[in-house]
Parts: structure tokens; sequence; C-alpha cells
């Protein structure tokens, strides 16, 4: 009635005086309704200038609302009751002044929300679904959201669909709107999942970058799916290429793995969007496990995904499955890029396959691609590294015809390459031709190509390249100086080397180390008169070295007798507080053991005092009288070795006794040295020497036994033989004395003057005990056992020096001593 208050008078009081005739005018006994006809001819009448459908609506609305006593309504629901489809009383419509305008049969009207149709006259007109659509979006755009907007929907005068629904959600545009008409929707008896309308929903939130609705959403998309049964191809795959462009890692691999378990499709699309997720954030492997789901469900490649996976599979080191899918790639006609080739190609080529990266980079020309400065770089690189550097020259060349200018980082590559495979010559040719290119050489090239030179021997070229390397103001490294020191020193330069270890202590270097180095390759070298020369240079320089090599030095000067050199070495290295150990004491003995010359025994026994080592004090005490030593020698000889750490010097105690024993022997102190003998046995210096097998066999092993030392133990173990057998009455069966090859000609000349029993073979004397008994029972044999011999020209050990070749007496002699001059000769 609204707009009838915007009539004229006129019109309006017509109107109102027909209502006004039909209330006084009802029909007898059947409920009526104002005909269409007549709503068409007032709508013709008072409104030709507006728009005729929503005037005929207008005042069709007008007469309905008209309280007419008699007049109902019969729905198809049959809610009042009714069961009549159609009225069959006529009607009759009137005019203004009263007259029958018209009369038929009354018309049913239409139930809101249950008939899908409205009536237009007496036709069944079916609502357009354009109809429809506009009168949705019509109160969404209204209303927005909320209970006033579902009570509208709710009252629709035609029974909405989810066709309907999905025609409207592409209309609105505004996200909240779209969310409440869905929601309502799903709260329907029509409702079905649409994939299409799941699809504009997820399309709108990704506009609005709204991806926490986007999940939501997505939950209840899932949540519906089950519940009807249905699949949403379109949205599952839509959802996850949002999140996945949105980096949304966590989530988007979320909703990838709940569609797998929803057993629905993911397409090529979606697969690709997620590897390149992953690729983007580093994670190769993660890449990986989606393309293995991705062949799992029989997806198909699309060239995009080998673009992306081939590259990656080659950088993380999986070659065989990017060669794999290169092939594949080429077997289904898809032309492989430039970016493919290069990633291939650089690949192969790290990973030692020359081979087949040489092939991929022949097959990318013949397809027509050029290669690039940073394929040639990586050729170059993988050839010169494995060492083929023919090919990385071959490949060096074809990259400056292709225009491209080698730079910097190759150019120093190329010469390291050349200069550490020993080819000099190509090396100091590209070396050349990098200075013209305007490159200026770094110090590791330098260094490279003089320690390459050194090595060789090249004293002029590494010295040239020196000289340049110091002119361009480039601080050597201490590998290059140690280098051209080493090399120079060799060459037995000591002046130069001298000068190059000045200017290195120049630039601030610490040249302790390496002058050291120096002296070292002298020492080694055999090169005293040099090692000493070099280290008065080092002392009047203010360098110092270490102890070891004082040490090694000295004991250099000891091996070419220059004892007076040596004694202020040895004086250097006791005052730095350097601890004399008893191996280097018992070095210098055994120099002395050799010594011929009186002046040099003088020299050797001011440096064993120089040594101030307890042994020293021990070798004074040993040859002084029982009266200036207070006690007798076997005590004093027993005090001694309980001072010595076995644990930590029992194999030097073991060299000193055989050292020792030589001394003893050439000195004639043969008590002291059967003294000496007894107190080492006693301490198991030589635990495996005597053995008493019972009944059956004694045997003496003297074979790890210097000369002196060997002949002490057959004398003193031969003694407690005959106590044992003359005393005790023990005969064994026999009696070996196992003196190895060396020692068996000096025991057996020894033995034999006195006349002995034992029968020499090739490393053992052996004689059996009955024998030896009968041979203990001669006097001179006692004699000779017990050391009662009266003067020196009737011992049988005189002049015993003579078992003492300058060879090696430290521990035995290695060649065959001169014959013992006997009593009977003398």
């Amino acid at each position: 009635m609204n707009r009838l208050g915007l009539l004229c008078p006129r019109r309006t009081r017509y109107i109102l005086d027909t209502l006004y005739l039909v209330r006084k005018n009802p029909s007898s006994n059947s409920a009526t309704s104002l005909p269409n006809a007549y709503c068409f001819r007032l709508a013709t009448s008072f409104f030709p200038e507006d728009d005729f459908m929503s005037n005929f609506q207008l005042v069709r609305s007008c007469f309905s609302v008209a309280k007419i006593p008699t007049f109902a309504r019969s729905y198809c629901s049959g809610n009042n009751g009714v069961d009549s489809s159609e009225w069959t009383d006529d009607i009759q419509y009137l005019d203004e002044s009263g007259s029958v305008i018209f009369s038929g049969k009354g018309i049913r009207s239409v139930e809101p929300g249950l008939d899908d149709h409205v009536m237009v006259g007496g036709l069944k007109k079916p609502i357009l679904n354009a109809s429809a659509v506009v009168k949705i979006v019509e109160i969404v755009k209204r209303w927005k959201w909320g209970p006033e907007m579902e009570t509208q929907l709710d009252r629709l005068q035609f029974v909405p669909n989810m066709t309907h629904v999905t025609q409207a959600l592409k209309v609105i545009a505004d996200t909240d709107a779209s969310l409440s008409l869905f929601r309502w929707a799903m709260r329907q008896s029509w409702y079905l999942p649409n994939d299409e309308c799941y699809a504009i929903l997820f399309d709108r939130l990704n506009q609005s970058r709204d991806f926490d609705g986007i999940q939501s959403l997505f939950d209840g998309m899932i949540r519906d799916s089950s519940k009807h049964g249905t699949s949403s191809f379109c949205a599952y795959n839509r959802v996850i290429q949002y999140l996945a462009k949105a980096e949304k890692l966590e989530v988007s691999f979320c909703c990838f793995k709940k569609v797998q378990e929803s057993g629905s499709k993911i397409d090529t699309q979606t697969y690709n969007s997620l590897i390149t997720l992953f690729l983007t954030k580093g994670l190769p492997y993660k890449a990986f496990e989606i393309y293995e789901s991705m062949e799992k469900a029989g997806c198909s490649l699309d060239g995009s995904t080998y673009e992306l996976m081939i590259p990656s599979l080659a950088k993380s080191g999986r070659l065989d499955a990017a060669s794999k899918l290169f092939q594949e790639m080429k077997e289904k006609n898809f032309r492989p890029s430039f970016l493919i080739f290069a990633s291939l190609v650089d690949s192969m080529g790290k990973a030692g396959r020359l081979d087949t990266s040489m092939k991929l980079y022949m097959e990318m020309q013949g397809l027509g691609l050029r290669p690039s400065a940073t394929m040639f770089v990586s050729l170059i690189e993988s050839f010169a590294k494995a060492g083929k550097l023919e090919t990385a020259l071959r490949i060096w060349d074809e990259m400056k015809k292709a225009g491209f200018r080698p730079n910097y980082g190759l150019y120093t590559m190329i010469v390291e390459s050349h200069a550490k495979s020993g080819k000099l010559e190509i090396a100091m040719s590209i070396f050349s031709d990098m200075e013209k290119a305007g490159f200026l050489p770094t110090p590791s090239t330098y260094s490279c190509l003089l320690e390459m030179h050194a090595g060789s021997g090249q004293v002029d070229a590494a010295m040239k390249l020196y000289n340049s390397m110091t002119n361009a103001g480039l601080r050597p490294g201490l590998n290059t100086y140690a280098a051209l020191l080493t090399l120079l020193a060799n060459k037995k330069l000591v002046d130069v080397a001298a000068k190059i270890l000045l200017e290195m202590k120049a630039m601030g270097y610490a040249v302790d180390v390496s002058a050291s180095d120096v002296l070292m390759v002298y020492i080694k070298d055999g090169s005293v008169d040099l090692s000493l020369r070099w280290l008065r240079f080092m002392g009047a320089s203010g360098i110092r070295t270490n102890n070891f090599i004082i040490r090694q030095l000295f004991e250099s000067c000891m091996r070419n007798g220059l004892y007076d050199s040596a004694k202020p070495l040895l004086e250097t290295y006791v005052n730095s507080a350097a601890k004399v150990d008893l191996i280097l004491y018992t070095s210098i003995l055994a120099h002395l053991v050799r010594c011929q010359e009186e002046q040099n025994e003088r020299h050797l026994m001011s440096i064993l005092g120089a040594t101030k080592h307890k042994a020293h004090t021990f070798m004074c005490g040993l040859f002084m009288g029982p009266e200036q030593r207070k006690q007798p020698v076997l005590t004093f000889v027993r005090d001694f070795f309980q001072g010595i750490d076995y644990e930590m010097e029992e194999g030097a105690a073991r060299y000193f006794v055989n050292v020792l024993l030589n001394y003893l022997v050439l000195m004639g102190q043969i008590n002291r040295a059967r003294c000496v003998w007894k107190v080492a046995y006693e301490n198991k210096l030589f635990p495996k020497a005597i053995v008493f097998d019972q009944h059956i066999a004694w045997s003496l092993d003297v074979r790890n036994l210097s000369v002196g030392a060997a002949l002490i133990a057959v004398v003193h173990t031969l003694h407690r033989f005959r106590k044992r057998m003359l005393y005790y009455g023990v005969v064994p069966r026999r009696i070996k004395l196992v003196t190895g090859p060396t020692l068996k000609i000096v025991v057996a000349q020894m033995l034999s003057s006195v006349e002995s029993p034992f029968e020499v073979s090739k490393v053992v004397l052996r004689a059996p005990g009955d024998s030896v008994l009968e041979w203990f029972k001669k006097p001179i044999v006692q004699q000779f056992l017990l050391n009662e011999i009266p003067s020196r020209a009737d011992i049988l050990m005189h002049k015993l020096n003579t078992l003492f070749p300058s060879s090696a007496p430290e521990i035995r002699s290695l060649s065959p001593p001169k014959p013992l001059i006997t009593g009977k000769a003398i």
C-alpha cells in the first residue's frame, strides 16, 4: 500500500472504491480472490508510465491484503484443510461505476517457499533462475549477514537450489556476505556440497588474503565431503595452490596430506606449487617426497615439473634420478631448457662424471643452445681439478672464441692447476697472458708458481717470481717463504737464504721455526760445517732454535768427530734447562769406547762431565777405590740401578749396561764388569738370558748383548753353572750358549783357549752336561771363571779392544772380530 500513497487522489480513490465494492458484494459461499485480469486493467490504466510487472504485483498485493470475510487461499500443501486445487464459482470484476468488467473461474494462489512456480493468469510459470538469483543477491547485498538476512532468505517465495546459490556467489563480491549466504545454504534441506561453490569462496578468501579463513573453510569442506560422500577436486587443489603461493609451508602440506587421506585426486599444478614451495624454502628432500607421491598417484608430469625437479635433483647430488627424469622428458617430446642443461653439466662435472658432462654439453650445442660464461667456467674447473688439463685448455679456447673473456678467478685456477701438475711452461705462459689482460696475480698465484719452481729445484725462476712479487707490493705467505728457504738450503746457498730470512723477519713474521727448518735441512744432509755456520748466523741475528735441533746438531758433530764444536752445543743444551737423558749420555760413552786417540779421549771425558748426568757420577765412583767410595763395588752398583725408573727408562738402562760393559772390559775392570752384569740381571734387564730347565738343559742367551756384555755374561754364568754342578751335584743333560751368528766366533774363540767341550753350530754352542762337569774340574778353568789370573799378560781377554770395531759398538759388533791372542801365543 506504500506505493498507492504516491498516486494522485483520484486514482487512490478509485482503488479504494473498488475495494469497498468487492467487500460489499462477495461471492456466496466460496472463497474468492481478485482476478488477475482485473489487476491487469488497473495496472495498465493507472500506471502507464511505470514498469508493468512491478505495477501489476503492487496492485495484486493491495487487493490481497484486503480483509474480505470470505476470502481464502488454498495451498498446495493443504495446510488450511481445503483439498480443491481451484475454485468452481464465477468471480465478477467491476469497474468504477460498478459495472461488470469480467467474470471467470477463480485461480488459487501459490505458497511461498514450497512451490517452484508463480501463476500468471491461469498459467503456471516456473521461476526463472535469473530472477531467483537476482532476488537472493538483492537480499544478501542489503542485509550482508546476520539473522535479518537469514530471515529474509527464509521468506523467499520460491525454493532455492545450489545453482541459485552458486550463481549468487559469483555476483556477490563481499567475502563476509558470501560466507554468510553459504552458511545459510548449508543449513537448508536442499543443500548439497558443490565444488564450484567452494572454489568461488576460496577465490574470495584468497583475494582478501584471509588464509585463516581458507584453512577454516577447508576443514569444513573436508567434513562436508566426508558426510555426503562427495569430493571437491577443483576446490581441494585450489586451496593447496593458494596456500603454497602464499608460502604457508606447514598449512599447505597439512592440507595436502588431508586431501591424500580423503582419497581425492591432486592435479599436476598443485604438485608443482608444493614442489616450488619446498625448493624455495631450502627443503629439497621434502620436495622429492612430494615428487614421489606424485609418481605413486600416477599423476602425469608436465614441462614445468621437469623444469623444477631436474635442476633440484642435480644440485642435491641425486644425479641418477636427475638423468632418469631428463630421459623421460625427452621421450615425452619436451624440449629441455638451458637451465636444465646448465644444472646437469655443472653437477655432473663437479661429481667427476666428466664424460657425461661433456656429452650433455655437446647435446646442448646440437639443440642450438649457446653455452653461457658460467657453463664454460664450470666445465673448465671440473676438468682442471680432475687433472685433464688438455681438455680444460680446449674448452678455454672455445670460451674465448665464443666471445667470453676469462675472468680473474679462471685465470688463477688455470695457472695454479698447471703449476701444481708440473707443467710450469704452460703455467708461466698463461700467467703472462693474465698480466697482459690487466689482471694482477694474487699472492696465492705467485705462491703456487714459486713453490712449484722451488719444488722442481729451479732457483733462478723462483727468485725471479719472488722479486716480482715483492716489487708488486704483495706480501709472500709463510708457505712461500718456507718453500723458497728450503730450496736455497738444499742448494746450499747460505748467504741468499740468510738474506731472504732477514726480509721475512722485516715483514713481521716469526722466523724462529723457518730458521730451524733450514738448520735441519743442513743437519739431515750431513753438512755439519754449514749447520754450524747457519747456527752462528741465527745467534748473531737474535734468532733462537729449539733444544731438539741443538741435540741433533750435537749428535751430528759427535758422529763426525768434531768434539771441539760439540761441547759448546752440549753446554748450550744443558744451560737451556734441557735434560740430558741416559740415552744421550750412553751415546757419548759409546764414542769414548770407539776412541783411539788420547786427545779425543780427553775431549770426550770433558763432554761426559758437561752432561751433569747422574750416570757420570756413577762412572767416576765406579773407578774409585773402596776407601774413597766408602762402600763395596756391588753395593755401589746396586744403589745406582735402584735409582733408575724402569717404567720410563728400561730400554735406556739396557743400552747403558751394554756400552758400560764394553768400556769396563776394555779398561780391564773385569770384577766391576761382573758386578754390573750381576745387578743388571737381578733387576731383570735381561730376564730371558739364563734358563734352567731342571735336569734337561741349561742355557744362556747373549744374542741381544754387546761383545763385552756377552763375554762377561758367559764367564759369570758358567761360574754359576759350575757352582751348581760341583757343590749341589745337579748335572743337566746339556748346556747351550745361544750366541747368534755375530757373537758365535768371539765366544767360541774365548772358550777354545781353555779347551772347552762346547761344539759350535750355526747360532749355538752346546755341550753335554757330563763333559762340562769334567771341564769345570780343571784348575785353569777355575782360575778363568774366578778371574784369578795374576797378570795382564796372562789374561785370556787381553787386548779385548780388538773385539770392538767402530761400526756399531752400542749393541754388538756386526763384523767378525779379530782373533784373540791366546796365552800360549804370548
